[in-house]
């Protein structure tokens, strides 16, 4: 497999909005965003602070969502597209970010929901390591 990427434009929004909203239902995050609203959101993020980068073999097949801060690099989203998971690509697109895309002196963040055990297990054995957990009370009804 030959895993290319390249950085997305303004003609990525449509297919980074409906990735982002599997990514959204898939982990089970309570962002009731529809696809629409989430193009919106990815365009201003896109002309703001954050890039983007497509990853593909011969179509897309993921994308990852990052900005760069004072001491870090934070990776706000990261997504293989469903018919192409289990076989490498989220490892190798990883790679690409730390080798090819990001400096190397910078510290990696990245936040999970708890719940996405398979998120989690990724992260873990691509290197990162528990830092923090956010804990919360939900307003009563």
């Amino acid at each position: 497999m030959t895993l290319s990427w390249r950085e997305a434009s303004a003609s990525d929004l449509d297919l980074l909005a409906e990735w982002n909203h599997q990514l959204i239902r898939e982990e089970g995050h309570r962002n009731a965003m529809t696809v629409g609203q989430l193009k919106e959101r990815m365009g201003k993020w896109l002309r703001g602070e954050y890039r983007a980068v497509v990853f593909s073999t011969d179509q897309p097949v993921a994308y990852a969502l990052f900005k760069r801060e004072e001491d870090r690099i934070y990776l706000r989203q990261f997504f293989v597209w469903r018919k192409q998971r289990r076989a490498g690509i989220g490892r190798a697109a990883f790679a690409l970010l730390q080798k090819q895309i990001w400096p190397s002196d910078l510290r990696l963040v990245v936040e999970v929901l708890c719940h996405n055990q398979p998120g989690v297990a990724f992260w873990h054995s691509v290197g990162y390591r528990d830092y923090c957990l956010t804990l919360e009370i939900m307003p009563q009804a």
